[in-house]
């Protein structure tokens, strides 16, 4: 049964695309090692008008992991890099994976509570931090323990004379603190770079079972844990990626890079997979519309990867047939569900087909829409190559449905993780006998096309970032005046779907919005404040931590 669905989706992929590859077992420094190589003298990154070819990125890197060793930093550490998208950013990453270390990548909007469970909960000694986040690790570091602290600023790699103008700016605007670099442990990255030899040690990989980088998600259960993945399964992605974009052309490609590192989708769809082909990668640190409209219109790119958010922000924005936009070729979307209106506004006004694609922390990507071929609308597309897909019984899961049934989307394939770092109960709850249990509820139709019904794990998708409700309930219940919080995602037109809370207070206590607002300030990262408040009485039912849910989510679609 299993050949003959295959069978079903490879018959629908484009002309060119093959159905099954080979997958090196190598380091995925060897992206970047490889394009070094092919292409040195190609313009690796463009950022802030500054740009940086591959030989010397290369170069960089390899200094950069020479510094890390002489830290102390030893295949296996798990060093944490608390940047937004910039050279430095590319630089740590890759040296980590020519040591052999484990890279967390760490969000910036990351706030103190959730920085401190990442340090704790992967073990990280080590971290690499932009300036103006210095202060936010200060506040947590009798929480913590740190051997090295290593700080950049982001005109650390700007040219003349925005590397001077721009920590003046900075500085008047209170945004950079003073960093004791005289202290044990405080490590300035730009003096580290170039006071390092040019050869780090050589480090024996197992590419099938060593770590590159820990990526955290809430998984199923919404508890936030660290997916391991494999050297072997990034590799396996960018290639697997590659071969879904064929008709790209190696060393000619630009790609917009403004997906935060942090997140798998940028990982693997615009960092691993821009390296591999050597393309330029336009880094932009945070989305702002006006600002990527302009950086559009003068560095033209040729592929960009974004979330449905930014796409209604395209579709909204006032002036956007004033920029021209047709330099890129190709427009992905992933991270959240990607509204059929939202595409086709978007297709109408660039004349250019959108993308869509799927994949989870766990392994990703797994399914993408043909990027000339055949596609239907709604559906996240095929598998990608060796990437088998099948739907289970919700009620019987080892209970394979057919054609048209609605189940648990299950998924095979080198990108699938090695598990989740030191929970092996958690991880066998997920990966069975080889297959990972998605947690969301699809359908296949009988072109081998798959389409995503409902969630079954908990969670809400805020413009591309994940919201876990378990975790927002458990910091409102810490407000004195709160008896229950229930969280639950509501409909929205730019956001795709936003965090509803709905608040009881114990008593009669009463509350105002603002207050709940300066609550969660600083415990919870900003996408994750739940955007609607309601603030009302128990049901005179009395219900109770799960069936209230069930409750408020049935009025709530009651009302839409």
């Amino acid at each position: 049964m299993e050949e003959i669905k295959e069978i079903m989706w490879t018959t629908n992929y484009e002309e060119g695309v093959k159905t099954s590859l080979q997958y090196p077992e190598v380091n995925v420094f060897y992206l970047l090692e490889r394009t070094a190589r092919r292409y040195p003298r190609r313009v690796a990154t463009y950022y802030g008008g500054s740009t940086m070819s591959y030989s010397d990125l290369y170069g960089h890197v390899n200094k950069f992991a020479a510094a890390l060793a002489g830290l102390g930093i030893k295949k296996g550490d798990r060093v944490g890099v608390f940047l937004p998208n910039t050279p430095q950013a590319m630089i740590s990453y890759y040296a980590l994976m020519r040591l052999g270390a484990i890279a967390v990548m760490i969000n910036p909007l990351n706030v103190e509570r959730e920085l401190r469970f990442l340090l704790r909960d992967a073990g990280i000694k080590d971290l690499i931090v932009l300036d103006t986040l210095y202060r936010r690790v200060m506040n947590i570091k009798d929480k913590i323990e740190l051997n090295n602290l290593i700080v950049t600023g982001n005109h650390d790699f700007l040219s003349f004379p925005h590397n001077i103008l721009y920590p003046i700016k900075e500085r008047s605007k209170g945004r950079a603190p003073d960093i004791p670099y005289h202290h044990k442990g405080i490590h300035s990255f730009k003096k580290l770079l170039h006071s390092a030899p040019d050869t780090p040690p050589d480090v024996e990989l197992n590419p099938r079972e060593d770590v590159a980088i820990l990526q955290y998600t809430g998984g199923m259960t919404g508890t936030p844990k660290g997916t391991m993945l494999t050297h072997y399964n990034l590799v396996a992605s960018t290639i697997q990626f590659r071969e879904w974009f064929s008709t790209m052309q190696d060393g000619e490609e630009r790609i917009m890079a403004v997906l935060p590192m942090a997140a798998i989708y940028a990982i693997t769809c615009v960092f691993n997979f821009g390296v591999y082909i050597g393309a330029s990668l336009v880094l932009v640190p945070r989305f702002n519309v006006d600002r990527i409209l302009k950086l559009i219109a003068k560095t033209r790119p040729t592929f960009f990867a974004g979330v449905p958010t930014m796409y209604v922000a395209f579709n909204n924005h006032p002036d956007v047939k004033k920029y021209d936009l047709s330099s890129v070729n190709y427009w992905t979307s992933g991270a959240a569900p990607l509204p059929m209106d939202v595409m086709e506004r978007f297709e109408y006004l660039t004349g250019k087909r959108l993308i869509e694609g799927y994949g989870l922390a766990e392994a990703a990507p797994t399914h993408f829409n043909t990027v000339q071929g055949r596609r239907k609308v709604g559906s996240i597309g095929l598998p990608v190559p060796d990437t088998k897909s099948k739907i289970i019984d919700l009620e019987e899961p080892d209970r394979e449905l057919g054609v048209k049934d609605v189940g648990e989307l299950l998924i095979s394939g080198p990108q699938v993780m090695k598990g989740y770092w030191n929970k092996p109960e958690e991880t066998e709850l997920v990966i069975k006998d080889g297959w990972l249990h998605t947690g969301d509820v699809a359908e296949m139709d009988e072109d081998g096309f798959f389409y995503i019904i409902n969630r079954k794990k908990d969670m809400i998708i805020c413009g591309g970032y994940n919201i876990y409700p378990k975790e927002v309930e458990a910091i409102l219940h810490r407000h004195p005046k709160i008896k229950e919080a229930i969280i639950v995602g509501v409909p929205d037109d730019y956001y795709g779907e936003i965090a509803k809370a709905y608040i009881f207070c114990k008593g009669d206590k009463g509350m105002f919005e603002d207050e709940i607002l300066d609550f969660c300030l600083n415990k919870l990262a900003s996408y994750k404040i739940p955007k609607v408040f309601e603030i009302r009485k128990l049901p005179r039912r009395n219900l109770r931590g799960a069936a209230l849910r069930r409750y408020l989510i049935e009025e709530s679609k009651k009302k839409r």
